[in-house]
């Protein structure tokens, strides 16, 4: 009778569990999701229910591993190709979602990558492939998705960085663009606000990401400084900023938009 006792109420607690979940049936597009910060984003979102469109440019054996990991805790994921910078990709990436899952309810515009380059070594091209990724995808994705959510309202959130208010030298290009998306999240929650879409910003610091490796920046003076200056006194980890995702994707966050949140240990 024990044991039995034990299975039934193990059974009553997954079923609690699950319908527990933030994300529940919801419907999430995570923009640059084969590899760190988006990757994480995304195993969250699809820990806490939500179905998710794990999204690349190039890397797609890297979003299969996302999307199998995924499946492999029981979640559902779907991994899409689309260079945001290209509003024929976005529009096939967006159409596709709403093939696969009916709906929309999240979007994550975390596509982007940061370069460093003095001024003077500055071209047209480098400009572009930056402010394009960060600026212009984030509105091509943005105008799709405010589609797609059908007046039902949705979650729009924008990954920025410190640097959009405390920039780097060498990171022109990549800080401005930062900047821009701190002030497109707030003119997007006036805007969009009178449709239930919130907008929000997490602005992480120095984070442990395949991208900052290649960067130079893990492990390097650079870091240990950062380090030395976060009260919290470590490297961010992607799952320190997935978590702060989920809370804005989620109905906890229904009464929050137009903010733009700094997940850094304390350094701004």
């Amino acid at each position: 009778m024990t044991q039995i006792y034990y299975k039934y109420n193990f059974a009553e607690y997954l079923k609690k569990k699950k319908m527990d979940l933030k994300l529940k049936d919801k419907v999430a597009v995570v923009t640059g999701s084969s590899k760190g910060i988006g990757a994480g984003i995304a195993k969250e979102l699809a820990k806490n229910g939500a179905k998710v469109v794990v999204n690349y440019v190039s890397g797609k054996e890297d979003a299969e591993k996302v999307v199998l990991e995924i499946e492999n805790k029981g979640g559902t994921a779907i991994a899409v190709q689309c260079d945001v910078k290209s509003a024929d990709d976005v529009k096939r990436m967006f159409q596709q979602t709403q093939d696969t899952f009916g709906r929309l309810d999240i979007l994550i515009n975390n596509a982007g990558f940061g370069k460093f380059e003095p001024l003077a070594e500055i071209t047209e091209d480098s400009f572009h492939n930056q402010f394009d990724t960060h600026v212009l995808g984030n509105l091509l994705c943005t105008q799709q998705a405010v589609e797609l959510f059908k007046g039902e309202g949705g979650s729009i959130v924008n990954i920025s960085s410190t640097v959009s208010q405390n920039p780097f030298p060498g990171l022109l290009i990549y800080s401005a663009a930062k900047a821009a998306i701190d002030n497109m999240t707030k003119t997007l929650a006036k805007e969009l606000g009178a449709q239930q879409i919130r907008v929000n910003t997490i602005a992480p610091g120095v984070t442990r990401t395949e991208g900052n490796i290649a960067l130079g920046i893990t492990e390097s003076d650079m870091e240990k400084q950062m380090v030395s200056m976060t009260p919290l006194g470590r490297v961010g980890q992607t799952e320190d900023i997935a978590k702060v995702a989920v809370f804005l994707a989620s109905d906890d966050s229904n009464w929050v938009t137009g903010e733009r949140i700094t997940v850094a240990g304390g350094l701004l």
